[in-house]
C-alpha cells in the first residue's frame, strides 16, 4: 500500500458565535475531533474572528471564525469536509493547501501575529501634492497614417486628438410594431 505524504493545509472552520462561547473548549474538541479521524496533525488552531455573517445559515446571523493549520493527507481532506457537514456545531469550512503562501505569511498565522499593514502617510511626512490636470492642448493635431490609404484627393484630413475619443452610444433600433392577433368571430 502507497504512502501520501502528509501536507499543510490552511482550514478555516465556522462556528456558532452563541454555542462557541457557551462552550469554547467543546467546539475547539468537536472541531480537533474531526480532524483526528482525518489522521490529520494539529499545528495550530486559533479564534480568528466573530463577525455578522452576509447571510442566514441555520438561521444564525453571527458566526465564529476558528483558523486551524493541519497536516494531512490530500485524499483525506474529503472525508474533513464530510464530517463537518454531518456535525451540529460547525456550520461551514474551507480547507486550502498552502502550496502557493509564502512561508513567512504561514509562521506569522500560526504564532497569532496580527498582518503587516502598508504604512500610512504620517503627520510628519507631508503627502505628495496631487497632480494637476493637465491642460489640452488648443488645437488638435494633424497625424497622416504611415500608409495612405487611397482616398479620394479632394476628401478632407484625418483629424486626431490627443483626448481618449468618446465612445457613442449605438442607436437604438426602431422596435418592430406589435401586430395583435385577429379576434375570432363570436
Amino acid at each position: 500500500m502507497e504512502t501520501v505524504a502528509k501536507r499543510l493545509y490552511e482550514g478555516m472552520f465556522l462556528v456558532d458565535s452563541a454555542l462557541a462561547a457557551a462552550d469554547w473548549e467543546g467546539t475547539l474538541s468537536v472541531i480537533s475531533t474531526i480532524l483526528q479521524r482525518a489522521d490529520a496533525e494539529v499545528v495550530s488552531m486559533q479564534k480568528w474572528q466573530e463577525r455578522k455573517l452576509a447571510y442566514d445559515i441555520d438561521h444564525k446571523t453571527r458566526g465564529t471564525y476558528i483558523l486551524c493549520y493541519f497536516n494531512a493527507e490530500g485524499p483525506r481532506i474529503a472525508g474533513i469536509e464530510k464530517d463537518v457537514l454531518l456535525s451540529e456545531k460547525v456550520m461551514r469550512v474551507l480547507v486550502l493547501s498552502t502550496e502557493k503562501r509564502p512561508p513567512e505569511m504561514i509562521e506569522r498565522d500560526i504564532k497569532g501575529e496580527p498582518a503587516e499593514k502598508p504604512a500610512a502617510p504620517s503627520a510628519s511626512t507631508p503627502a505628495a501634492p496631487a497632480e494637476a490636470p493637465k491642460a489640452a492642448p488648443a488645437e488638435p493635431a494633424v497625424s497622416t497614417p504611415a500608409e495612405p490609404a487611397e482616398a479620394p484627393k479632394d476628401a478632407p484630413a484625418e483629424v486626431v486628438s490627443d483626448s481618449a475619443p468618446e465612445a457613442a452610444a449605438p442607436e437604438p433600433e426602431p422596435a418592430a410594431p406589435v401586430e395583435e392577433p385577429e379576434k375570432a368571430p363570436e
